[in-house]
Formats: C-alpha cells, sequence, structure tokens
C-alpha cells in the first residue's frame, strides 16, 4: 500500500463506490477461523489454540482499506452442545448466518470431509438465506499432492456455493484473493468504523481473552473448556504502563490446583505470555495479577454465563 492508499484509508472521506459490508465466517471448531481473521488484520485479535471451542461468542473484526470496510464475525464453532455454554454458543453462530452480506465456510482442505463437515454445510444452506455462500479451503500448506484433487472435490461438494478459495490462514497463501473476492461482492455503503480499529471490544474484554488463550494452552485436557476469566481492574497509567487484574475462573478445586502449578509455576507462565502479547498490542509496559477461583458448574450457570458478557437466549435475537 503506498502513501497515497494510506492517505485514503485514514481519511474521513469515502467515494461513492466506497464499499461496506458483513461477512459472517463459520466452520466446524479449530478449523483455523480466528487464525483467518487475525491474517486479515494483520493483528490479533481473536485467541487461537489447538482445543475445539476456543471461541466462545462471536467476535467482530474490522477490515478497511480505500476500497472499502468489511466486519468479520468470527462465530464459535457449530457443534453439538453439552451444556449451557454450549447451547449459546451454537445459536451464536446461527445468528450470524441468517445476518450478513457473506457467508465464508471454512473447511480443512488437508483432510476428507466427515459427518461433521457435512452437518455444517446443511446448517448453512439452511440458515443462509439470500447471502453468497464463498468456500474457505483452509490448510492448504497442509494439503498433500497425492490428495490435492480428491480433497478439493469432496469438499466442494458439500454445499451449493459461489466461489471457493485454497488458502493457508497460518502462512497467508491465496488470502489477498480471498479479500479481493469478498470486497467485490460487497454492498456499496459509508465507513462504518474508524480506520484504524480492527476490533469491537475494548482492551479490558482482550486481555481476558488472551489470558484464558494461555490458560488453555498450558493446561490439560480437563480444563480448558472449564476456564472463564474477569479483568476486575485495568489501569492505563500516565506513565505509558498498563495494570490488569484478573481473575482465572474453574469449577472444580482440583483444577485450581492445575492452573496455579506447582509452587505457582503454571499461573506464572501463563501471566508472563499473556503480557508479552498484550504489551505487542498495546506498545505499552504491561503488569498481570492473576488470581485463580472456583465457581462451580458455572458454564450451566445462566446468571454467571451473563456475569461473564454471554447472551443465554432469552434475549430477542
Amino acid at each position: 500500500m503506498n502513501d497515497n492508499d494510506l492517505d485514503s484509508v485514514f481519511s474521513d472521506e469515502w467515494g461513492a463506490d466506497h464499499r461496506s459490508g458483513v461477512v459472517a465466517v463459520v466452520g466446524r471448531p479449530n478449523v483455523g477461523k480466528s487464525t483467518l481473521i487475525n491474517r486479515i488484520l494483520g493483528q490479533k485479535i481473536a485467541i487461537v489454540t489447538p482445543k475445539p471451542q476456543t471461541t466462545r461468542r462471536n467476535q467482530l473484526g474490522i477490515y478497511t482499506e480505500p476500497r472499502g470496510q468489511i466486519l468479520f464475525t468470527d462465530t464459535p464453532g457449530l457443534h453439538k452442545p453439552v451444556h449451557r455454554l454450549g447451547e449459546f454458543m451454537v445459536r451464536d453462530a446461527e445468528r450470524a448466518l441468517r445476518e450478513n452480506d457473506a457467508i465464508l465456510l471454512l473447511l480443512d482442505v488437508s483432510q476428507k470431509p466427515d459427518a461433521e463437515d457435512r452437518e455444517i454445510a446443511e446448517h448453512v444452506a439452511r440458515l443462509k438465506g439470500q447471502a453468497p455462500v464463498i468456500l474457505v479451503l483452509n490448510k492448504a500448506d497442509a494439503l498433500s499432492a497425492a490428495n490435492r484433487d480428491r480433497n478439493i472435490t469432496a469438499h466442494t461438494a458439500l454445499i451449493p456455493h459461489d466461489a471457493a478459495h485454497l488458502v493457508s490462514a497460518l502462512h497467508g497463501a491465496g488470502v489477498n484473493e480471498l479479500i479481493d473476492d469478498l470486497m467485490a461482492r460487497m454492498p456499496l455503503g459509508p465507513r462504518y468504523y474508524p480506520a484504524d480499529q480492527v476490533s469491537e471490544v475494548n482492551m479490558r474484554s482482550i486481555a481476558a481473552e488472551v489470558i484464558r488463550e494461555k490458560t488453555m494452552l498450558h493446561t490439560t485436557d480437563e480444563i480448558p473448556h472449564a476456564v472463564a476469566v474477569e479483568v476486575d481492574s485495568y489501569q492505563e497509567r500516565d506513565d505509558d504502563q498498563h495494570s490488569i487484574s484478573a481473575i482465572i475462573y474453574v469449577e472444580r478445586d482440583s483444577q485450581k490446583g492445575i492452573v496455579i502449578g506447582k509452587g505457582g509455576a503454571m499461573i506464572r507462565q501463563i501471566g508472563t505470555e499473556a503480557r508479552a502479547d498484550l504489551e505487542a498490542m498495546t506498545g505499552a509496559k504491561v503488569y498481570i495479577d492473576l488470581r485463580v477461583k472456583v465457581l462451580p458448574n458455572w458454564r450451566s450457570d445462566e446468571r454467571l454465563m451473563k456475569r461473564f458478557g454471554f447472551r443465554t437466549g432469552k434475549e430477542k435475537d
């Protein structure tokens, strides 16, 4: 992007041919939705772990360039829920399918499609309305030459679609072509957010998600989906230092001990890695104070889910 393009992006003006719209990003858990959003935006707004169902609520990523502005909704992965939180996640993903200008259906092209892929494709076909469906055949970097034609054909046969792009969200291959396609499909419209804004969430919320990411990455299979994080204090000081106090909630005493670790080693590691990410995001010196508390069965408690910012379904869509 040259200097003239930068001036156009950061200007308050936009031309008559400016485009803007909403794109829902949907797919099975752990298919790379958050990785793709972060790649498009050029920075991290959504947490990424190898654990399924890392994303728990729709997250808005704001992409702006001279041609237009695209609002990407990173949805929780569609799956069969086993508790109230899971029901919320599926409902939120389905809501995103009904409220958009295009749908990106991410598929792991490195593997053959399975029953879950077929089920999600059926969800999209049923709920998409008039929005175009763009297939994103992700993880092309892991696609073997021997299986290339077979896997691409199998995935593109899952659902009628308007276009298909072979990409690597991890490494960026094919992403620029995907953006070009999406931008051309967006309706004419204004810039809804300032050009330098990449998310609608504030730093308090981002800090909570980063801490949750590090907790999920470093704890055993018993822990990750029982974790919630609440930032009870976020102070930006005049000396360009941020001070954060947060509570990591788990559902059982045994989980609390795992998160704290022997001699506090685990919680120190979580804090160190979260601090590094937040310093990179803010450009400021970050101090983090972490505590761990037990909230039994919070994922099935609507009151506690609301406290952590989740819509529980009694609100109107």
